[in-house]
């Protein structure tokens, strides 16, 4: 398709025609590698137009149908016309694309024997964050090699100035019959580590396949990827791509990326992440233990006045051993504030039960992600809360209602705790009781939130507000 597109919008000659074709043979490497769409452009008879001749499409592309054969108009890609104009790269230029879509172009010139014939077009979404720049760097460092790109028959001979003698990862290219053409710096690197003395161009695929992958199976999937494999102490990802031209193999490249770092820190995440979950269960088991010591100093007193001060500790140990015991089923140092709030509840209802009590607690609203220490107090200062809705909001009734709700916000969360009980006056809401104290220190110190109450004939509501960070 190339040869017949170029033949009727553009000037080229057939050489120029056939070292393009050459360069298309390599597009999907190089979209591969720095994970974009790749294209070549060709100035057509109109000098404001170039046309698309060819494409090799990223993992994630951004195109729903090819644009091969398509018109690229200056008004909407300025970048690839200036480079077909005067040959200098253009980087990071806004363009839209034929199926109207907000890309940044970069593009460098494809030149034969000094004349610029097309263009390499490399494009991303212009909402994409690249976290990797080196993607972005490999087409800018490279942009007079890029040009230079030959004929797989050639690329043994012209290795100097391959566009993968820039690239980190091992690139090793076979011909029709499997043996090995060309190697990039990071082959020849990756082999020696592994033992091999001799020059791998020349070898055959068989000798220097690094898994169970046979030359017939990759043909047949065109496509190959093995996501890892161990040599030695190295863990290696494999591709394998079958080249064609006008439809026919003309060779193979084997894609080695060395990924023992990556899995190294995989390894040392996954033991830390043991060791988070050990600690925050033995936190759990010792606040469990001090709980169950309060327990039995609490059936020795008689004093009313004092077992009911045991039993509002025991509450508030059990309540952060809660928060423990979340974060020791996860392993990390967040937990989901909705999970510890449920798992609150459930003792103020086994609570209510030994008072012969009828109690409905929902928890309703957003999930809400928070650390460690956020959770304690927001677990603390709801189980306060909703100890005292059992104790008060409900005088006389043999049931009643409590709703918790979690609205998350951008930058903060607020908790309410909400009753249907009888209400009370403000005026006599006792400001320096413990509980109360406990609740309003927490929300200010640790939350760095205020805290709301309203109360009337329908109940009460008590709110407070949480930074995230």
């Amino acid at each position: 398709m190339l040869r017949n597109l170029c033949k009727t919008h553009t000037q080229l000659s057939d050489a120029e025609i056939t070292y393009l074709e050459a360069l298309e043979g390599f597009l999907p490497l190089i979209a591969e590698m720095v994970d974009a769409d790749i294209f070549i452009d060709c100035m057509t008879r109109n000098p404001d137009a170039a046309i698309v001749v060819a494409e090799a499409n990223a993992k994630h592309s951004m195109y729903q149908d090819t644009v091969v054969g398509q018109l690229a108009y200056r008004k909407n890609e300025p970048a690839a016309l200036r480079t077909l104009d005067i040959g200098i790269p253009t980087f990071e230029l806004k363009a839209i694309t034929q199926e109207d879509i907000a890309v940044k172009q970069n593009v460098v010139a494809i030149r034969y024997d000094g004349k610029v014939i097309g263009v390499l077009i490399m494009e991303r979404d212009v909402t994409r964050d690249y976290a990797d720049k080196r993607n972005m760097q490999i087409l800018q460092e490279t942009a007079e090699q890029l040009a230079q790109a030959l004929m797989v028959q050639n690329a043994a001979r012209n290795n100097a100035n391959h566009i993968t003698n820039y690239v980190a990862d091992a690139i090793l290219i076979a011909d029709q019959q499997g043996h090995i053409i060309y190697t990039n710096p990071g082959a020849q690197k990756l082999y020696e580590s592994l033992g091999y003395r001799d020059n791998l161009v020349g070898m055959h695929f068989d000798n220097v396949v690094l898994d169970s992958s046979t030359l017939q199976e990759i043909r047949d999937k065109e496509y190959l990827e093995i996501d890892e494999v161990r040599i030695g102490s190295l863990a290696l990802n494999i591709k394998y791509s079958i080249m064609k031209q006008n439809n026919q193999e003309v060779g193979l490249v084997v894609h080695v990326r060395d990924i023992t770092e990556v899995k190294n820190k995989e390894k040392e995440l996954i033991l830390k992440s043991v060791a988070i979950r050990e600690i925050h269960h033995r936190v759990k088991n010792n606040l469990q233990t001090i709980a169950s010591l309060l327990r039995i100093q609490s059936r020795r007193i008689t004093d009313e006045n004092a077992k009911k001060a045991f039993d509002e500790s025991i509450s508030r140990v059990l309540s952060i051993a809660v928060t423990h015991e979340l974060l020791a089923q996860n392993g990390v140092d967040d937990v989901d504030i909705k999970d510890i709030l449920t798992n609150i509840v459930k003792g103020a209802m086994l609570f209510s039960n030994s008072m012969h009590f009828h109690l409905n607690v929902e928890v309703r609203g957003d999930s809400v992600s928070i650390n460690s220490e956020k959770a304690t107090s927001i677990a603390l200062v709801v189980n306060e809360l909703v100890q005292n809705c059992v104790e008060y909001a409900f005088v006389g009734r043999s049931e009643g209602n409590i709703y918790i709700t979690i609205e998350k916000g951008e930058y903060a969360s607020v908790v309410t705790v909400a009753d249907d009980g009888i209400g009370f006056q403000s005026s006599k809401v006792k400001m320096g009781s413990l509980g109360l104290s406990i609740v309003e220190q927490l929300i200010k110190d640790k939350l760095k939130g205020d805290l709301f109450i309203e109360s009337g004939d329908l109940g009460t509501h008590i709110r407070f507000d949480f930074m995230h960070t």
